[in-house]
């Protein structure tokens, strides 16, 4: 159920004619309240499409009633007539369900460039009959909706022994790289928690989870993280058993984006040890993770771990080069910057690898999550677009 797990929430799944395909392509998830208090981050990106531009405003006050999300086209790099577009979206969601359409969030995913007449057409026309589908068990059909090069619906759900619930929907399979890696993402509870204790808990989830998620290296320009609490539990929870549980959710929604991402044929954990502070063992981590020499290197089953001080090389990351020591998959085959264990006792067959580096320069540890670089990304990307 995702999104509609918590009370207070109704979505619904529609074929809007946006997709060539024919495939369901706009999704509607409204809180019914008695609370509409909410939380969103976005992209990094200074290239931001015409939906982020308009949620940005609608958060400010920390309220949301309804999130209408598009797959089938970005609308970024659509000019002043995309932007209307977002905002005709939002007038046609408060009208269908009786809400503002300052409180509206508007999300889109596809290709950019996308956002003519017929666009708006679809998407402006699609509102009402979303609307008219929206049922209390709707968030299967949502996170089908939202679907791009996806080939399975990510959805997660929590639930306390105090009462109060967590769902979430996320959509992302290909630009996975931070901020937000590539991806829509909506998370709602019945909890009730004002917008500030909201903000304070997504924003320390996703740090740890989506933000470490760096299947590629490229950004997106319309990532949107919506936080919606309807209170309709009616439990005020513990701000740290909140934040901690809303964490372990992102982290389950994250790790499925990293399975279902493009082409890929291994998952990959690079954990950073003994980095001297946390960022420093983030920069470690991703550097490593953009590595094209390493990502193909572990497609072909390699474990070059000589690829890995390579790239740890190009941070400013603290640490002595001839220190270091790097294990996969259990096995330490660099230590102390030289060779250690023989490379062939390392087995990368199985879809997981998990890459070790100790960099013996504190105490501070962090994981990025990655993928391999394979015939098939480069397939699917060069030929996304027809």
């Amino acid at each position: 159920m995702s999104v509609t797990a918590p009370a207070g929430f109704e979505a619904s799944g529609i074929r809007a004619g946006i997709k060539s395909s024919g495939s369901p392509d706009l999704a509607l998830v409204v809180n019914r309240g008695p609370s509409n208090a909410a939380a969103a981050v976005f992209t990094s990106n200074r290239c931001k499409a015409n939906p982020i531009l308009w949620s940005e405003q609608v958060i400010t006050d920390g309220r949301v009633s309804a999130v209408v999300l598009n797959s089938g086209g970005a609308n970024c790099y659509t000019g002043s007539f995309g932007f209307q577009t977002t905002h005709a979206t939002a007038e046609a969601v408060g009208e269908a369900v009786e809400v503002s359409a300052g409180d509206v969030i508007v999300c889109s995913t596809g290709l950019i460039g996308v956002g003519d007449q017929a666009f708006r057409d679809a998407v402006v026309g699609g509102v009402p009959l979303a609307a008219a589908a929206l049922r209390a068990d709707g968030g299967a059909d949502a996170a089908i909706a939202i679907m791009t090069t996806d080939t399975k619906p990510k959805e997660a759900v929590h639930t306390s022994p105090e009462g109060w619930t967590i769902g979430g929907m996320a959509k992302g399979a290909g630009m996975l790289a931070p901020g937000l890696a590539t991806m829509l993402v909506v998370l709602t509870t019945d909890a009730d928690l004002a917008s500030d204790a909201l903000d304070r808990a997504l924003r320390a989830a996703t740090r740890v989870t989506f933000d470490r998620l760096d299947s590629d290296g490229c950004m997106s320009t319309n990532d949107t993280v919506t936080l919606l609490a309807s209170a309709a539990s009616g439990v005020v929870p513990d701000e740290a058993d909140f934040t901690r549980a809303l964490t372990e959710l992102c982290r389950d929604l994250a790790l499925q984006l990293q399975a279902d991402a493009e082409g890929a044929s291994h998952d990959i954990a690079i954990e950073v040890v003994n980095a001297a502070s946390e960022d420093e063992a983030v920069e470690a981590g991703r550097a490593v993770s953009r590595s094209n020499l390493f990502k193909a290197a572990v497609f072909g089953n390699d474990p070059n771990w000589g690829r890995v001080l390579a790239a740890l090389g190009t941070t400013a990351a603290r640490f002595d080069p001839y220190a270091v020591d790097v294990s996969m998959n259990g096995v330490m085959i660099c230590r102390t910057g030289e060779p250690y264990e023989s490379r062939d006792l390392v087995d990368l067959t199985p879809r997981a690898v998990h890459v070790l580096i100790d960099l013996k320069a504190g105490d501070a540890t962090a994981t990025i999550f990655t993928n391999d670089l394979t015939h098939d990304y480069v397939h699917e990307n060069s030929a996304y677009a027809s």
